[in-house]
């Protein structure tokens, strides 16, 4: 009785000088490109390599013995996985680290050393600002910590695994995979950051009462809709003037994006009869950066699933889900369920109940204990199968699942040989589910706006980008079918294969769009009347102005190209 008493006499002690760390903390990174690595593979024999990952500082050193020299597959500390190839030439693939799938390539610079880059951040040019800020809370009874860095550019660390021992808390970002420790002093938090168990860089945080707000990224000068730069990426450019596009609207959009009238806009192109005529970036992006689609890439999901059905992988998309479905989840299936196509999945017709027990802020909660799989296929299903369109993301989820099942390669590799590689697409990052296996169907992958732009031309031009048939026109066509009606959006718009349609009026006449969405801002507008492609990518996430790329290309872009 009295040890009980004093154990949580010093437990209630623990937590209350916990809490003296509650609020805000700020402080300055010592190297802005810090997670900025360079990755060399050297081969020291025929079966071992030797692999160092650098800064400006040495960070991680190993050696593996590789017996199949064309297949690169090993693990540090099963937390950072390489999954590389080696073709004669140069070495290419994925490193995984935490959610994140970075496809790389390692160039070679002798005959048996290669060397790439890998940009932890998708910020090929660093951080903009050295801003560091830290909010301590206490939630579910215990100290928690979020990191943001100044540089907006990056949407943030997703904080999990929180554990406290003495004055140092510890905790991981499930994104990135990186690996955290708050040192609580006296009056300051000394945060160190660490891959896997290697420190990558630290800081010295203080408190400060006020709130932090933080720093405007930098705006390039100059911005006008002069010819985009021949990049030999796959595209073809010209000049506004000859694809018959009016200069006006487009300099009246730069310099109300300039002016902030438009808000956190990042990138705006177009393409017009199959080349690149205006490309413009803001608030620090470029070209080389990769930028989130979230879930505008559940079109590109869509067009994995109709490739697997060109290559004969799936039948169609009268498949069942429950022949997909691993013999440990049969035990879900019920009458209803057992009805599920793949083509209600594709509708976001499957009956689910995607906004509570299967919606993303569900499955995905960290809180969760089951994997989302277990917890997508045990919520109940609320509509008969294709009678009511609902969206929600664990649609698409599921997919991937049933295409997973299906390959006998990894699925991102598929993917990428598929799909990626044909459009030269090859600065890129897979978000992965749970299983941190699986490329995640439901969104969040990250692409340039330019590689955005092809995937848009490929559809716009039936399956074929410049010259190739990658995915069949019948495909094609049956994605942009207008299938169902979204019942839960304000317009209830029309609907494909995860393509949205939509219509605007301008100058006296009504054009009809099918479009890639996902939040903030999000887009890719095809507009098969005025052979063209328009991608908008933008960092709205929480000021309700997720919308405002629909009125960008009402406004400034439509009367550019119909005139």
């Amino acid at each position: 009785m009295l040890l009980g008493l004093f154990c949580w006499m010093l437990q209630c002690c623990a937590q209350n000088e916990s809490r003296e760390y509650l609020g805000n903390w700020i402080g300055t990174l010592p190297d802005k490109h810090a997670f900025n690595f360079k990755i060399t593979l050297e081969q020291i024999n025929p079966d071992q390599f030797q692999l160092r990952i650098d800064n400006k500082n040495p960070i991680l050193e190993r050696t593996f013995t590789l017996p199949n020299r064309e297949h690169l597959r090993f693990s540090i500390d099963n937390e950072l996985y390489f999954n590389l190839k080696d073709k004669g030439g140069d070495v290419y693939g994925y490193i995984q680290s935490g959610g994140f799938q970075y496809y790389i390539t390692l160039k070679k610079e002798a005959s048996n050393t290669y060397v790439g880059n890998w940009n932890v951040f998708m910020l090929d040019d660093g951080l903009t600002s050295d801003e560091l800020f830290l909010n301590v809370d206490w939630y579910n009874d215990q100290l928690e910590a979020y990191p943001f860095f100044g540089d907006q550019r990056f949407r943030g660390f997703y904080a999990s695994d929180f554990e406290i021992e003495d004055d140092v808390l510890s905790f991981s970002d499930i994104n990135t995979g990186f690996h955290f420790r708050a040192i609580l002093l006296e009056e300051a938090i000394e945060l160190e950051m660490y891959l896997i168990n290697n420190l990558i860089t630290k800081t010295t945080l203080s408190f400060s009462d006020k709130y932090w707000v933080p720093p405007s990224p930098p705006v390039a000068d100059n911005l006008s809709a002069d010819t985009p730069e021949p990049l030999n990426d796959g595209w073809d450019t010209s000049t506004i003037s000859e694809a018959n596009i009016e200069y006006t609207p487009l300099k009246k959009l730069i310099d109300s994006i300039n002016a902030n009238a438009l808000v956190n806009i990042h990138s705006v192109l177009i393409a017009k009869k199959s080349k690149l005529v205006f490309e413009a970036y803001f608030d620090g992006f470029n070209r080389d950066i990769p930028h989130t689609m979230m879930s505008g890439s559940k079109s590109i999901s869509s067009a994995m699933i109709g490739i697997a059905i060109d290559k004969g992988i799936i039948e169609s998309v009268d498949e069942k889900l429950y022949e997909f479905v691993p013999e440990n989840y049969q035990y879900t299936r019920d009458s209803l369920k057992s009805k599920i196509t793949l083509e209600h999945l594709l509708t976001m017709s499957s009956g689910l109940d995607v906004n509570d027990k299967a919606s993303e802020d569900h499955y995905q909660n960290p809180s969760n204990p089951n994997s989302w799989l277990k917890t997508v296929l045990e919520a109940p299903i609320i509509h008969e199968p294709g009678t009511y369109t609902d969206y929600g993301s664990a649609n698409p989820f599921l997919l991937g699942v049933c295409l997973n099942e299906r390959l006998n390669q990894p699925m991102e590799t598929f993917m990428h040989e598929k799909l990626f590689g044909p459009l030269g697409i090859k600065n890129y990052i897979n978000f992965s589910d749970d299983t941190h296996t699986r490329p995640y169907f439901g969104g969040g992958m990250l692409l340039t706006p330019r590689d955005m732009l092809k995937f848009g031309q490929l559809y716009l031009y039936k399956g074929i980008w410049n010259g190739q048939q990658i995915i069949s026109k019948d495909w094609i066509e049956a994605s942009f079918k207008k299938h169902t009606r979204l019942q839960d959006v304000p317009n209830k718009n029309e609907y494909g294969y995860f393509w949205w349609h939509d219509t605007y009026d301008v100058n006296e006449k009504t054009i009809a769009t099918i479009e890639a969405r996902g939040a903030g801002g999000q887009f890719v507008f095809i507009v098969p009347e005025l052979e063209s492609v328009v991608v908008v990518t933008a960092g709205n996430f929480r000021n309700r102005k997720g919308n405002q790329s629909r009125e960008l290309f009402r406004d400034y872009i439509l009367p550019a190209l119909w005139h």
